[in-house]
């Protein structure tokens, strides 16, 4: 099979690696890769005549894999934009836009922004002609399979061809453009769709390749600016992007605590907005905010489909309120930059997905975009999510604002509901005194990103409701000192991008002395109980569960909300933290393999936290294109090192003469105790000879810290929020029962989890099961096959395996073309 990817539309972080997935996927499965530049322009253009003749080698069933299509002479045509002007030695893109790519043609792309071969928006291409030619150029080079990255008009355009392909090729037969071998070897195109798009527009998914790292854009910017407003006490009018959804807008307020947002899906519901958004600003000014953050979407409008505008917000605020307010536009910067490591990892797992779905194609099967929900990547029939994102903008021209949140994803009405909950302040409390807790709140463990978010969402959510909220400072060991303290609603306004744990955390577990917490419980009254932590807050609400059967104190709700960016709580998918930690393994890798790539012949061996567990060193891997990953799980021993030898001094012989690669090599720091970075450092360059040399880098703590990630803080006021709400369900539960001695069910004792495509809550006395209690991290983890896959997009796997007599031909014959 012969499978092209095109990049459509508006471009978007992400999709250079899409691209890169698609093609090393293709090769790894048989397949020959194909790339259309400029889009769906592209096609519809095709090849010139004669322009890729003599050019590729002729098709040899028995020659793929990945040493017989390393490259075949475009790759820094495509990458540094030179493509259509003629380069040393008289290759050109010019005339051509169908291009078949190697497996070394995208390596490196993953880290670029934008997309590589181009995208447009293609008038020729929706006309029945425009379409005939695409088609025609597919035949021509012999293509059957086609991924398409792009909003829901490029993914309406390509199931529209898909669905006109069996008439297009009788009409290409019928003028005589196509043979009939042609027409029985083209009788069904497959198509699926990946969706690019920064706004997060599409149904049926939860996110869009581009969005996440669009976020990360805005919510550094936010942040920038809310230094200067709280030095000057100022108001900042800030317009993001989405036309017609608001989800970025949503999510920078939530990420950020901003005091009013404008979503197209959601207009403020009184007469006049003006108001609305004033006495929310009032309320917050009046205890003692010394900012004011309104985002607008450039969607925005009122319930009357009124346009909002950023300047006319301004005004409003500065003549009503008195507030010294400044506009900013962030405008296509939010486009831009290098992809997060989100939106390195989504794309590369979507990309492999889509070429399955493209082998296992029939023509009676729909064709699919691959989308993800929670953390389970999906296929959705690509009609299906089309339709249902059209009905989202008719239901809002419709003014039926109800139906258009109806229609969004779960996540983004919670979502809302989370912003207003954390954003709005109220004075009078929304629950009767008799159901109203008191809160213990505390941290466990080591540090991690978006632990200070939970605890402020918490915080909110107590005052809105009229719980007390009780922070525990330095963990266990601070409850046992009496350092407990009540929070306030303005006393964590801040806290969302702040990271570390403004509480204090350690280590110290409540096993130490059980019965003095029970007390301590008591003394302070202490109704319900959250754990914002890692293996050890699981290990604490372990300890309090059983700690039931002697001590009466300990019969309250209590739920451990994981963070730890190692990743290592069994049962769920994704611990707080976990991607901060990512996206500075991401920003420090990038820069280690600029110096590894500049010396050209250097193999850096980048040590990463993690404890036991080697999720952060397989997904960093995933992230960062490193070709080599050892993890705890698997361990590390002489014969997979030597493999490993022999896999890098194959790739850097086989490298272009002056035109090697930096690699990297990710190792967790508990992955052996006996071949340490530095003795694998050491060893790598031994035996690497005038090959390549090699270097070591620890990351250390690092890890741990800077501001967390946007998806880090929006995870921990979702989470957060819903254990507020378990913890309050679980009180009424005790609350109604007859006499003075309380009995828990065991349900009230649970960590909240991420599994699949579902968030669940979990009874501790289950996780237990779930658990390697001696190596704190689940017995069977969900990402354990990615390190399969770091090695197989590396070709380790190919490399290691081919027969080494055909290996030393291919060097040969790659050494007298470099000595030529």
């Amino acid at each position: 099979m012969k499978i092209a990817v095109l990049t459509s539309g508006g471009d978007s972080a992400g999709m250079n690696a899409v691209v890169r997935s698609v093609v090393k996927a293709s090769i790894l499965k048989g397949c020959e890769a194909w790339i259309v530049r400029e889009g769906y322009e592209g096609l519809v253009r095709g090849n010139k005549e004669g322009e890729t003749k003599d050019l590729y080698p002729p098709e040899d069933k028995s020659q793929s894999g990945t040493l017989h299509n390393l490259r075949f002479g475009d790759a820094e045509l495509l990458k540094d934009g030179t493509g259509d002007s003629f380069a040393i030695g008289g290759r050109t893109l010019k005339g051509r836009y169908i291009i078949r790519v190697g497996w070394d043609d995208v390596r490196g792309w993953f880290s670029q922004g934008g997309t590589l071969i181009g995208t447009a928006r293609s008038k020729t291409f929706r006309t029945q002609e425009g379409r005939l030619c695409a088609a025609y150029n597919l035949i021509k080079e012999g293509i059957d399979a086609l991924v398409v990255c792009g909003g829901d008009g490029s993914l309406t355009g390509a199931d529209v061809f898909r669905s006109e392909w069996p008439e297009l090729v009788k009409t290409l037969r019928e003028q005589n453009k196509i043979t009939d071998e042609q027409v029985q070897e083209h009788t069904h195109l497959r198509i699926v769709g990946l969706v690019g798009s920064i706004d997060n527009d599409m149904s049926m998914t939860d996110l869009t390749i581009g969005a996440p790292t669009a976020l990360h854009r805005i919510c550094e910017s936010i942040d920038n600016i809310s230094s200067t407003a709280f030095s000057h006490s100022r108001a900042f009018v800030l317009e993001v992007m989405g036309r017609h959804c608001g989800w970025l807008a949503l999510q920078a307020g939530v990420s950020c605590g901003a005091d009013f947002i404008f979503i197209p899906e959601r207009p403020p519901t009184g007469d006049s907005w003006e108001d609305e958004m004033c006495a929310a600003v009032h309320r917050h000014r009046e205890i003692g905010k010394r900012t004011t953050i309104v985002i607008v979407a450039e969607g925005a409008h009122d319930k009357t489909l009124q346009p909002i505008k950023p300047d006319y917000v301004k005004d409003v605020l500065t003549e009503r309120l008195g507030l010294d307010t400044r506009v900013t536009t962030l405008g296509h910067t939010q486009r831009g930059g290098r992809p997060c490591a989100f939106d390195r990892i989504l794309p590369t797992l979507q990309g492999m997905q889509a070429v399955d779905a493209l082998l296992e194609a029939t023509p009676s099967t729909p064709s699919y975009m691959i989308g993800i929900q929670e953390n389970k990547i999906t296929r959705i029939p690509l009609v299906e999510a089309v339709v249902m994102t059209k009905a989202v903008s008719d239901a809002i021209k419709e003014r039926n604002f109800e139906k258009a949140m109806s229609l969004r994803d779960p996540e983004f009405r919670e979502s809302l509901e989370g912003f207003l909950t954390t954003s709005v302040f109220d004075s009078e409390p929304r629950l009767p005194v008799e159901k109203r807790m008191r809160v213990g709140l505390v941290h466990m463990g080591a540090p991690a990103g978006g632990m200070n978010a939970a605890i402020r969402a918490a915080v909110r959510y107590c005052v809105r409701q009229g719980h007390t909220p009780l922070a525990i400072l330095n963990g266990f060991k601070g409850l046992l000192d009496d350092n407990v303290t009540e929070l306030s609603w303005l006393k964590v306004d801040s806290w969302m991008t702040r990271g570390g744990s403004e509480l204090g955390t350690n280590r110290t577990l409540p096993s130490s002395d059980l019965g003095a917490v029970a007390s301590k419980f008591q003394e302070h009254n202490i109704q319900a109980l959250l754990i914002v932590g890692g293996f050890e807050g699981f290990q604490a609400l372990l300890d309090l569960a059983e700690g039931r059967k002697y001590y009466p104190a300990f019969h309250i709700p209590m739920v451990h909300l994981p963070a730890t960016i190692s990743n290592n709580v069994p049962a769920t998918e994704y611990s707080l933290g976990s991607d901060t930690s990512l996206n500075a393994l991401v920003d420090a890798c990038d820069a280690i393999k600029q110096s590894a790539s500049a010396s050209r012949d250097r193999v850096f061996v980048v040590e990463t936290q993690g404890g036991k567990c080697g999720y952060l060193a397989t997904m960093g891997a995933l992230a960062t294109g490193a070709c080599l990953v050892y993890t705890p799980e698997q361990g590390i021993s002489l014969d997979m090192l030597r493999r490993d030898v022999k896999y890098l001094k194959t790739r850097y012989a086989l490298d272009d003469k002056g035109k090697s690669e930096g690699r990297l090599v990710i190792r967790n720091e508990a992955a052996s105790s006996v071949y340490t970075t530095e003795v694998i450092t050491r060893m790598f360059k031994e035996e690497g000879g005038a090959l390549f040399d090699s270097r070591f880098a620890s990351l250390g703590h690092t890890l741990q810290g800077g501001i967390p990630s946007p998806m880090d803080r929006t995870r921990a006021v979702r989470l957060s929020l819903k254990c507020m709400s378990f913890l309050e369900q679980h009180h009424e539960k005790l609350r109604k029962q007859a006499g003075k001695a309380k009995q828990a069910e065991p349900e009230s004792a649970s960590v909240i989890t991420i599994q699949s495509n579902l968030v669940a809550m979990v009874p501790v006395s289950e996780m237990v099961l779930q658990a390697d209690m001696v190596n704190r991290r689940a017995k069977k983890a969900w990402w354990e096959d990615i390190k399969n896959l770091v090695e197989d997009i590396s070709g380790r796997s190919q490399i290691v395996a081919f027969h080494l007599d055909e290996l030393q031909k291919i060097i040969d014959e790659n050494t007298r073309s470099r000595l030529g």
